[in-house]
Order: structure tokens, then C-alpha cells, then sequence
């Protein structure tokens, strides 16, 4: 900025030495250690046949680990619990990193329209594509997995824009989706034009990125501590080079909504108001917590009927009865899983509070949780076991159940219509 010539900003980002040479160092280094071409060579090597017997994450990261269902499983049946948590996960992560490459390059709209920004955009476009790497490799992988293993989509699904609801497999309805996509578009009109609004996404980025690097450092050292590096499955690798570049998108979020945001204007009444709504509805995605996926915020209701079908799958054979047992047993009882998906979720909850309490503009509710802090244990129990029972008696009434019972060869097809009730 030139600070002999007119100016309309009184600040610059220059101004502050410190925050631009993390800036500047964050941007090199993740340009140096860029895990795009591994990724996609690694992707591109994948075949299932090579891995379908392996485990692909630490073995407490897999469906319904610690429940009566691991427990009675054989070491078969586990390896592809295993792989379908790696699937499932990573669903989850590709609905992110697509809204993340929109809101990256609509915040680098609002804050290249100051001085001396450049250094943010060029990371943002940096960090935008090496997340389409991520994107291609974790599709590639598991609708191989579900092509192979289960002839249909279970957990995958067709490429999606940014505005469909980021958090899958959620409580919620039409109308409550309809609503968000709303006020996701209003957003996008204001932080495009707004820089503080463009920094606050960073602030949102962060939060919910936490757990994920939590979770992803622990799915990351199944390769890095794998004895035999060049053996281990590809899926593995692919989970290491993930948590690589996102360590580095991580720092961009922390950098950006705790320092950068300093060389802006104080925020606005209004803007202090977007900021902390856009937190309230992370808090919302982040209410639940999923018996069957440590470490995500799911609903575990809306994965009733997706478990129901890996149950019926030749994975495990069971016909209805077996597999609503199995169900209830999981899914409204306590066990040492449930309890260790509600320990991550009140671990996430209080990194987001320590997280904000850095920034002056947070308002009560997100500084101290209270929307996640009114979920516990018992209200997980209670939810699950009342969905459960409507989802028992829904299923008696389908003629599926009792006419289509699957077998080798044909589980896509007689399963395919398989949509029993829509929870929310």
C-alpha cells in the first residue's frame, strides 16, 4: 500500500510483520510439501483387490467399533467395518472440502479487494486446489469399495454443489434445508463483498476443522507408523498425505480469523452478528454425536437404514429379526463406543471454546457451547431408542421384508428400493 497516494483503508497487512511472515512461511511450506501429485498417483493406483483384506485405519476407527456388533464380528467382518468407517469418513470430508473450494475463493474475493492481501488469496487458491485432489481420491476410492462390495451407493453419492447441507446424515427436513441453503447464498453475497465477513468464514473453517484434525492425526499414523510403508494400503497413504495439506489449511484458518482480522476495521454490530450466527449453526451440525462413526457429528437415526442394509449385506447375513436386534442392541444401549464418540465430541466442544475465546466479538452462546453443551449421553439414548422403535415398526410394514431377502450376486438389486423411512 502506498501510503503517498490515497488510500480508502487506514490498516495493512504489511503493518504487521509477524502475522505476514507466518503468512508467507505457511504459504511456501505447503507449496514445498504439496501432496497433490502422491495423491493422485496414489488414487490412480488404487484397485480394492490388492487391500480388500487389510485394515485401513487404526482398528478403533471402524463401524460401530465397541459395540455388541465388533465384539461378535469375525476378523473378516472387522476388516470391512474398518473400510467402511474409511469410506463413510471420508464422505463426510468431501461434502466439507467441496463448500470449503467455494467459501475459499468468495473469501478471497472480499479480502482482494484490500491492499496487501494477495499472499492470503494465493494460499486460498493453493489450499482450493489441492482439495480437489483430496475430493477425486477419496471418490475414487470408496465407490470402487461400494461398486465392488455392495453392487450401490450406501455412503457416497453423486458429485454435489456448495450449497447442498454440508453436515450428511443430520437431523433435519426439507424445510430446515431449504432455510440454510438461504441464508448460505445471503452469506455468500456479504463476505464477497465484505472482508471481515470473508475472515469470519476462517473463523467457522476453524472450528469445524478441529476435530477433524484430530481424528485425521490419528487415521494419519496408521502409515506413518506402518512397519512396511511400501505394503501398506493405498487408502492408508492416501488418509497421511490428507492430514499433510490440511495441517497447512488448518494453520491458514487459525492465522487468518485470530491474526489477519486485525488489520481490518472492528467489526460492524452487524457484522459481530453474522459472525456469531454462522458459529451458532456449526454448534447445531455439531450437536450430535455417531455411536456407529467416532469423530463424526452425525445422527445416529439417520443411519438406521444404511446399517440395516450392511447387516442384510452377505458381510453379515442376517435376516430382519437378527438385524433389528442388532440394531437396538448398538444403537440404545450404552457401550464402551458410545461412550468413546461422546468423549470426542465434548473434547471437540471444548477446543472450539478455548479456540474463540481469542476473539473479542464472540457473543455468550458460542464462547461458552451452550447449543452442543445441552446435548449428553442420556438425551443420545433417548432419541435413539424413540427413532429406533419408529424405524422397528415402519420396516414391518414393508413388503420388502418380506418378499426381497438378499444373497451374493443380487444385494444392490433387492435392496435397491430399500428405503424404509426418512428420519429426522
Amino acid at each position: 500500500m502506498n501510503r503517498s497516494l490515497y488510500q480508502t483503508q487506514e490498516k495493512s497487512i504489511l503493518d504487521d510483520p509477524k502475522t505476514s511472515k507466518k503468512l508467507e512461511f505457511n504459504y511456501r511450506k505447503n507449496k514445498e510439501q504439496d501432496n497433490t501429485e502422491l495423491m493422485d498417483q496414489a488414487s490412480s493406483a488404487f484397485r480394492y483387490e490388492a487391500c480388500q483384506d487389510e485394515f485401513w485405519n487404526p482398528e478403533k476407527f471402524s463401524l460401530l467399533y465397541g459395540t455388541p456388533l465388533w465384539d461378535q464380528s469375525t476378523h473378516a467382518q472387522r476388516v470391512k467395518l474398518n473400510q467402511i468407517y474409511w469410506v463413510a469418513y471420508y464422505c463426510q470430508i468431501i461434502s466439507a472440502e467441496i463448500a470449503t473450494i467455494f467459501f475459499n475463493q468468495v473469501s478471497a474475493a472480499g479480502l482482494y479487494a484490500l491492499e496487501d492481501f494477495r499472499i492470503v488469496c494465493d494460499t486460498l487458491d493453493l489450499e482450493s486446489a489441492q482439495e480437489r485432489a483430496h475430493i477425486h481420491a477419496f471418490k475414487k476410492i470408496s465407490e470402487d469399495f461400494e461398486s465392488q462390495v455392495f453392487g450401490e451407493r450406501l455412503f457416497t453419492y453423486p458429485m454435489r454443489g456448495p450449497y447442498v447441507e454440508t453436515m450428511i446424515h443430520k437431523n433435519s427436513n426439507q424445510v430446515q434445508e431449504f432455510w440454510r441453503m438461504i441464508q448460505l447464498k445471503a452469506f455468500t453475497l456479504l463476505s464477497s463483498g465484505n472482508a471481515f465477513l470473508g475472515c469470519q468464514y476462517f473463523t467457522v473453517r476453524g472450528v469445524r476443522t478441529l476435530n477433524g484434525k484430530l481424528v485425521q492425526h490419528q487415521l494419519s499414523q496408521f502409515y506413518a507408523k506402518h512397519p512396511d510403508q511400501q505394503a501398506a494400503s493405498i487408502p492408508s497413504k492416501i488418509s497421511y498425505y490428507h492430514f499433510q495439506d490440511e495441517s497447512f489449511h488448518f494453520n491458514t484458518s487459525l492465522m487468518v480469523s485470530l491474526d489477519v482480522v486485525n488489520s481490518l476495521k472492528n467489526p460492524t454490530v452487524f457484522e459481530s452478528f453474522v459472525s456469531n450466527r454462522g458459529l451458532e449453526g456449526t454448534q447445531k451440525d455439531h450437536y450430535h454425536f455417531s455411536t456407529a462413526i467416532n469423530g463424526l457429528f452425525w445422527h445416529d437415526p439417520a443411519l438406521y437404514q444404511k446399517i440395516y442394509r450392511i447387516l442384510r449385506s452377505p458381510i453379515f447375513a442376517m435376516d430382519d429379526a437378527e438385524a433389528c436386534e442388532m440394531m437396538k442392541t448398538c444403537f440404545t444401549r450404552e457401550s464402551e463406543g458410545m461412550h468413546a464418540s461422546f468423549q470426542t465430541r465434548n473434547l471437540a466442544m471444548h477446543s472450539y471454546k478455548e479456540y474463540l475465546s481469542k476473539l473479542k466479538h464472540i457473543n455468550r452462546t458460542n464462547r461458552e457451547m451452550s447449543i452442543m453443551g445441552k446435548n449428553s449421553l442420556q438425551k443420545h439414548l433417548r432419541d435413539n431408542q424413540r427413532q429406533m422403535n419408529r424405524f422397528v415398526r415402519d420396516l414391518s410394514r414393508m413388503d420388502f421384508i418380506r418378499n426381497s431377502v438378499p444373497h451374493p450376486g443380487s444385494f444392490g438389486e433387492s435392496m435397491a428400493s430399500a428405503d424404509p423411512v426418512a428420519l429426522s
